[in-house]
């Protein structure tokens, strides 16, 4: 049936900001959703919180509101723009939550909205736990015993009826989040109640254990007419005990018998069609008894997912776009297969090659934390890979992660060697602990000697996995006895199975550079293949490859990359995300892409991230999924060389992943766009710095820069503490401290870093209480700058740029200070000879502008800025990269926009990681971002609250206690906070000042002083807002307790004198009013 005429307009809901288990995947499915319904000439609106996305451009929505995701607000977004439907299919569990909500209080009936693409009932049937388990059982498919849950009875009645180990799974979260396995009673009850407390419906599954059955995930589309295909099926390699966002899968699915493929495929189009999903994408997860076969269904989401994502670009089928039309009526064979441009979307997809998604964590930033893997998902980011076979697929994968891997590299095994040989029991041990580095510690016990069968009674990891692994460990014992083969076939035949040239490098005891040398020598080559969505039985239209090693001397394998014979740009992308390299340096790189593409070149893109909007297949002209190596991205350079002009190579927009590669990339004679490498190496190197920074006349803090451990101590001794100490060539503050004693110190240069000639640490005298400054700025290649946006820090210098939230333009700096900070900023621009983007952070203390650090390339801040002032400076950037100049841009001053102020607010992670303290410090720790955007700083800075999931409470009891210096300060907020009718609630040596200065305040006992103390008033719910400062180990130490009941308890807390001076401007302007919603294109005039 075609589409819907009836409706007009139809609202998009957003996923808000990158958090564990929802992270940039909904940024593509959503941009992919607002582009196919704009296409079909609805008039869209969007919300979404998240600057950093590309669907919250302005130019893609009607109307864009990045305003917080709440009910309250989306309900103001509502009643202003009146849409006729609303789709909550595209922003994972956020959106859905929220749509129910607004179903449920009445919201959607009282203003006639529709909800499509998924109804409430539907939603309700699928993520309510106990009504899935009866629908399952209505169409006799089988799911694991189980017992739904909301109090501490009936987790006891429930642990009698399904034992243990019990998996616990919370109604209603997001990337099981609040979930887990329990052993033992007290874990199982501990677990049951934190779970209920994550339910925004207080309610969770106890669920009959499947620890070490094999899991799989369908994903399946279905439309009106009851068409339903599956899209791919993907399989688990860790067994059923690790999230499914956790676990390395595979598409296709490799251990199934074509049987057990088909029962599972009418299983899942059965499921679908009892929950009712009438339209779009679904993921439905199942496990399977290796022992007899028995199947059950685990769950199901009704909605776009991490999977779907994963799927779109195993395939090749753009799920969200299709699902997107579905909704507004169409049926899948009324729409065409872009890939191929002859096949309906109904067509099944096939694949002949091999999907691998790796999960990339970062536990080394969360010290103290258990790196087992269980049901509630950890990581942070992913990497697809590609590849003819099983073992060429999972090499490329473990060469993307960026973890200093180069395939499957030996690892030590703690205790593996004892003096009486190898230690079995030790290798027993860590094989039967799920961590990050399972399949590594597989492949070792593969080398010390122990058998496929003892590896799969420990792990439970599928016999077939287990021997593809043994494979590639057998090639290289062989390797490393025989040397590196010097002939085409046997080379040929270790490339195949995904051998990087560093691990044959490793492996022979050789250099990369000679093994690179060998296969040109030999003229041993990959070939490109295309991802065509139908295993080539029609050609493709669509340029989305993956590089395999194929054929042999007497055939070669078939390359299918035709290079054009344009003029040619490529930019590298950011590979995995993490903590400190995100969706922000993906926006760039899709903004690069756009401004190329305006200015009339082809644009390659190189990426290995299957959740970004840069490898959607559409975005570049070319699409290339391949790690971001030296030898994979020189392959392609070449190649690209064949025809046209590759006019050069972008590394500055992918944060430090692309970077790395410069060096290697500009020995192999491929152009550079941009600023030169060696000036990036001029900022990155400390010495190098040091020295420019001297000659132009500027000030840094007091540094000191050392090269062994004993000039970092005797620097230490000069500088005095606290100071702030880093190594060179880290990205999101990675191995960053602030130290305040020469014994954290002296274990900070024992165990945190190898301080070395080659890797120097910088010392700086941490500057206590100063102002810390974000710079963006713009050169040309004749050296004009453009101070694109000067953001003000809230939280104090010494807190990582991108844990601190921060205001554009700046609230509290005087214009002789923003003038210096500009002349600083151009004097630096021109010293470096920038070519496109550029970051500087400062410090101001007294009047006094300090540089901390300059980055000659695209920072986090870009996309925010870029939304805050209405200047899309990536674009301009990419086109400054290429040739033109600053004056070609009508740019006027927007660094400071008129009649708005933006806050941006970060996102963290610390609910996943229990017993890890939410103090702030150097390195960095949040997973994303938030903007507030209003027309003063205490209804921004509110916003930027309520969008990160913080409460900002109107009436209440706050509690202050800090450190002396702050107390002054404390008297006029505690003065500003009665008067608003809040209580205040102090300890000893705050209230004394508080009440000496005529504030009434109540005293109250510190965690060490006894009990009735601060933490049990939290828990009791008599503390609404809590102001901490602290100094010193002990100090630190001693509140501990206090912050981690903050955030179980989900009680605002602020910890600097400035994020709370900015919670009572918050306060003040909640109270003044409700909060007003005003989409994105009303602020500015500019098109982007």
């Amino acid at each position: 049936m075609p589409k819907r005429t009836d409706i007009k307009t139809i609202m998009i809901v957003g996923a808000g900001p990158i958090i564990i288990g929802q992270a940039c995947e909904f940024d593509y499915s959503g941009t992919q959703a607002v582009k196919a319904l704009k296409d079909e000439g609805y008039r869209v609106v969007l919300v979404n919180s998240n600057p950093a996305t590309i669907m919250t451009d302005p130019e893609f929505a009607d109307a864009t509101y990045i305003e917080p995701i709440t009910p309250e607000m989306v309900t103001k977004i509502l009643e202003a723009e009146r849409p006729d439907a609303i789709l909550p299919t595209m922003g994972g569990q956020t959106a859905l939550n929220t749509c129910l909500t607004l179903d449920r209080d009445g919201t959607f009936e009282r203003l006639g909205i529709e909800m499509i693409g998924a109804r409430a009932d539907v939603i309700d049937k699928a993520e309510d736990r106990l009504q899935f388990r009866e629908a399952m059982s209505k169409i006799g498919l089988e799911s694991p015993r189980s017992m739904q849950v909301n109090n501490r009875e009936d987790a006891a009645t429930a642990l009698d009826m399904v034992r243990l180990p019990a998996i616990i799974r919370p109604s209603f979260t997001l990337g099981g989040q609040g979930g887990g396995i329990a052993y033992n009673r007290e874990e199982f009850f501990e677990i049951v109640m934190g779970g209920i407390d994550a339910s925004p419906v207080s309610e969770v599954l106890v669920e009959e254990s499947v620890l070490g059955w094999k899991e799989y995930e369908m994903e399946v589309v279905r439309d009106k007419a009851d068409n339903c295909i599956i899209i791919c099926a993907i399989e688990n390699i860790d067994p059923m005990g690790v999230h499914t966002g956790d676990s390395i899968t595979v598409a296709p699915a490799l251990t199934l018998t074509d049987k057990e493929y088909q029962i599972m495929r009418d299983a899942s189009i059965a499921c679908l069609r009892e929950i009712g999903v009438e339209t779009g994408g679904s993921n439905v997860q199942f496990a399977i008894n290796p022992k007899d076969g028995r199947m059950v269904v685990i769950e199901m989401n009704p909605r776009v997912s991490r999977s779907s994502a994963l799927a779109s670009k195993a395939t090749g089928f753009p799920i969200a776009k299709i699902a997107a039309k579905l909704a507004v009526g169409y049926t899948l064979d009324e729409l065409t297969n872009e890939i191929t441009g002859t096949t309906p979307a109904s067509f099944e997809p096939t694949i002949d090659y091999v999907v691998t998604k790796m999960p990339r964590f970062t536990f080394e930033k969360f010290p103290g934390t258990d790196a087992t893997l269980t049901t509630s998902m950890k990581s942070v980011g992913e990497v697809m890979s590609i590849g003819r076979t099983f073992a060429e697929s999972l090499q490329k994968a473990y060469r993307s992660m960026e973890t200093g891997l180069t395939g499957l590299n030996e690892v030590t095994i703690p205790g593996a060697h004892s003096a009486k040989g190898i230690d079995e029991d030790a290798v027993f041990a860590a094989l039967g602990q799920p961590t990050p580095d399972r399949l590594l510690n597989i492949a070792q016990a593969f080398r010390l000697g122990i058998s496929a069968d003892d590896i799969q009674r420990v792990t439970h990891f599928d016999p077939w996995f287990l021997n593809q692994i043994s494979a590639i460990v057998q090639a290289e014992t062989h390797v490393i006895e025989a040397g590196l083969p010097e002939n085409f076939d046997s080379l040929m035949r270790l490339k195949r199975m995904g051998f990087s040239d560093a691990r044959l490098a490793e492996l022979s005891d050789r250099t990369e550079a000679d093994v690179a040398a060998l296969r040109d020598k030999l003229d041993l080559h990959p070939v490109f293949k295309r991802i065509d969505t139908c295993a080539a039985e029609f050609p493709s239209q669509t340029p989305y490859m993956y590089s395999a090693y194929e054929g042999d001397s007497s055939q070669l394998g078939e390359c299918e990359a035709e290079p054009s014979d344009r003029e040619k740009i490529m930019i590298l992308g950011g590979g995995p995300n993490r903590i400190g390299q995100g969706i922000e340096f993906d926006y760039c790189c899709v903004h690069a892409v756009f401004a190329l593409e305006e200015a009339g070149y082809e644009t390659i893109m190189v990426n290995c991230n299957p959740e970004t909007v840069s490898t959607d297949y559409d975005t570049s002209d070319r699409l290339y999924f391949e790690p971001l190596t030296a030898e994979d991205v020189i392959e392609i350079c070449k190649l690209e060389q064949t025809k046209g002009t590759l006019k050069g190579v972008i590394v500055q927009f992918g944060g430090q992943t692309p970077l790395k590669l410069a060096h290697a990339l500009e020995a192999a004679g491929i152009p550079i766009l941009g600023t030169s490498p060696d000036a990036i190496d001029l900022a990155e190197d400390r010495k190098r710095f040091q020295k420019l920074i001297q000659d132009l006349g500027l000030r840094q803090p007091e540094n000191a820069i050392a090269t062994s451990a004993e000039e970092a101590l005797a620097a230490a001794e000069e500088l005095g503490f606290p100071i702030l100490i880093r190594p060179s060539y880290v990205l999101g503050g990675r191995a960053m401290e602030l130290v305040h004693e020469m014994e954290a110190l002296t274990r900070y240069i024992n165990e945190a870093v190898r301080v070395s000639g080659t890797s120097p640490v910088l010392l700086d005298r941490y500057l206590q209480d100063a102002i810390e400054v974000d710079v963006d700025a713009l050169c040309d290649r004749e050296g004009n700058v453009h101070v694109a946006g000067i953001m003000e820090h809230i939280e104090e210098a010494g807190i990582h740029s991108g844990d601190s939230a921060c205001s554009l333009p700046p609230y509290s700096l005087s214009e002789p200070v923003l003038a210096e900070i500009r002349r600083q900023t151009e004097v630096l621009a021109r010293a470096l000879k920038v070519l496109g983007l550029m970051n500087v952070q400062y410090a101001v203390k007294d009047e006094e502008v300090y540089l901390i650090e300059v980055n000659p390339r695209a920072s986090r801040t870009v996309p925010f800025v870029a939304k805050a002032t209405g200047v899309p400076i990536a674009k301009v950037a990419a086109r400054l990269m290429a040739g033109e100049m600053l004056a070609d841009f009508d740019l006027q001053d927007h660094s400071i926009p008129p009649g708005h102020v933006a806050v941006k607010e970060a996102v963290f992670p610390f609910a996943r990681f229990p017993g890890v303290d939410t103090l702030l410090g150097p390195e960095m720790k949040s997973t994303g971002e938030v903007m507030g955007l209003d027309r003063d700083f205490g209804h921004a800075f509110a916003k930027s609250q309520l969008g990160s999931g913080t409460v900002v409470p109107v009436e209440g009891r706050v509690f202050i206690s800090v450190r002396e210096r702050d107390k002054a300060a404390m008297v006029e907020m505690s003065r500003g906070l009665v008067e608003m009718g809040f209580e205040i609630v102090a300890t000893s040596g705050t209230a004394r000042h508080l009440a000496d200065n005529g504030i009434p305040v109540d005293t109250i006992n510190k965690v060490l002083e006894g009990r009735p103390h601060i933490v049990d008033a939290m828990q009791n719910g008599e503390i609404q807002l809590v102001f901490n400062t602290t100094e010193g180990v002990r100090s630190i130490a001693d509140s501990y307790s206090l912050r981690r009941t903050a955030l179980n308890q989900r009680i605002p807390y602020y910890t600097t004198v400035a994020g709370a001076r900015a919670a009572v401007a918050s306060i003040g302007a909640m109270r003044s009013g409700a909060l007003e919603v005003a989409p994105l294109q009303s602020y500015f005039s500019i098109d982007f």
